[in-house]
């Protein structure tokens, strides 16, 4: 077998990787699954002063329990343990995973929903076989059929996209929010280098507010407020969700043209996904052979 004919034979890697890892989660020996999971519960949050960096979050010492030995852990989490935490307070809940009788390395995860399976590789071994598969459509047929399998390939991400269905319900509950007054309180700064050797600089401001129910929150936020890197001590309005303080915003008319961009967006691909079906079965069916 020459060079060329191994190569139709790609999709065996990614297929094949996606069915193991497929068969370790059926089995229940993924790292996610062999995990152990807990709540945490934070009780110190350790907001970024005024022009230290943004990019670790918001430090914040967090409480849990080891159910295998019924001890207790008070360990800081920083960005390199997990998620990044951009809203807390103290008395917030996290899930947390770490290693059967290593409760030390644990991993801060801000929405365990979908993590605990461990397909998450499989799944990404399966995007790839799906785009290798339309990729190699054009030269395993035609450019036609081709074309439709891209056009099929657009309408299952619209399908299969769930950004819509979130969107939808942070809009619900920030439109049944509180609105507070709210603080910032500092400005973090961080350096960025580009490849021609210049520097640019981002900024993110430190918001502090107090619900209603007298929670105080803290909140790194990077848009929504005009002119960051001049925001120090400036009062900002912030609505937030009562259910989830960690829901709020600074600018509902920027929510409102989040969303409108998404909905833009999710229109283009229906609508070029749709075209290119039609072309490509009307050029089918007419011979149309464009070269």
């Amino acid at each position: 077998m020459d060079l060329r004919n191994l190569l139709w034979w790609w999709w065996t890697l990614p297929a094949g990787l996606a069915s193991v890892g497929y068969a370790c989660a059926l089995a229940g020996l993924t790292r996610a699954q062999r995990a152990v999971w807990v709540t945490a519960r934070v009780v110190e949050v350790h907001p970024p002063g005024h022009g230290e960096s943004g990019e670790r979050g918001i430090p914040v010492t967090i409480v849990y329990q080891d159910p295998g030995t019924g001890r207790e852990f008070r360990l800081r989490h920083e960005n390199r343990r997990g998620d990044r935490v951009l809203v807390a307070w103290v008395g917030q809940e996290f899930p947390v995973r770490f290693p059967r009788r290593r409760p030390e390395r644990f991993l801060l995860m801000l929405d365990s929903e979908g993590r605990t399976s461990g397909t998450g590789g499989p799944n990404c071994m399966v995007i790839l076989l799906v785009l290798g598969l339309v990729v190699q459509s054009f030269f395993a047929w035609d450019w036609q059929r081709g074309l439709i399998c891209v056009g099929g390939l657009l309408l299952l991400v619209v399908a299969l996209s769930r950004d819509g269905a979130y969107a939808r319900a942070r809009a619900a509950q920030l439109a049944g929010g509180v609105t507070v007054q709210g603080r910032v309180v500092a400005v973090t700064q961080d350096v960025h280098a580009d490849g021609e050797g210049g520097e640019s600089v981002s900024h993110a401001c430190v918001l502090a507010f107090t619900t209603h129910e007298g929670v105080e929150v803290t909140a790194l936020c990077s848009r929504g407020i005009a002119d960051i890197g001049r925001s120090l001590g400036r009062e900002v309005a912030v609505r937030y969700a009562p259910a989830d303080p960690s829901l709020l915003t600074t600018d509902p008319d920027h929510e409102h043209r989040e969303r409108a961009s998404h909905v833009r967006f999710v229109s283009t691909l229906l609508v070029a996904g749709s075209a290119a079906i039609g072309l490509g079965v009307l050029c089918l069916r007419h011979s149309c052979p464009f070269t």
